[in-house]
């Protein structure tokens, strides 16, 4: 078997939630979501589990973190252009979510940052390898 992510996020409202992920082009996979969980498919190795805070409460031990004030994590996904870039950040604040700074330009990478309504932050970012300096590239 093939090694796999699946990232767990807890959300206040699951039916909003889902059609907030799918709107970023997530899609579902009814084989493992129910009520209480949704699992959103990135790609065939990586997943995202949106669960109520019930669920997922039910899997921790320490306090769940409130992520509209404090950052519990950050994630981010590649894309393989500018133009999907935006359009993956476009339709997520049609669906609405937020965008807490303008576009960050590094030169070889453009990235853009989106929140979901629990606070979650994603960095939607396209790299062109080839525009990374030598130094960069080498580790150096």
């Amino acid at each position: 078997m093939a090694k796999q992510i699946f990232i767990n996020l807890a959300v206040k409202d699951l039916q909003k939630s889902t059609g907030f992920y799918t709107a970023l082009g997530f899609t579902v996979n009814p084989q493992y979501s129910d009520d209480t969980g949704k699992c959103m498919v990135w790609s065939e190795n990586i997943y995202v589990m949106l669960l109520t805070h019930e669920k997922f409460t039910s899997f921790i031990t320490k306090p769940l973190a409130d992520t509209k004030s404090s950052v519990a994590g950050l994630f981010s996904l590649s894309t393989d252009s500018i133009e999907e870039m935006n359009t993956i950040v476009v339709n997520g604040l049609k669906a609405g979510g937020t965008e807490p700074h303008e576009v960050r330009d590094y030169g070889f990478m453009q990235q853009r940052t989106i929140e979901d309504f629990d606070g979650h932050t994603w960095e939607v970012f396209f790299m062109d390898v080839s525009k990374i300096p030598a130094a960069q590239a080498t580790g150096q």
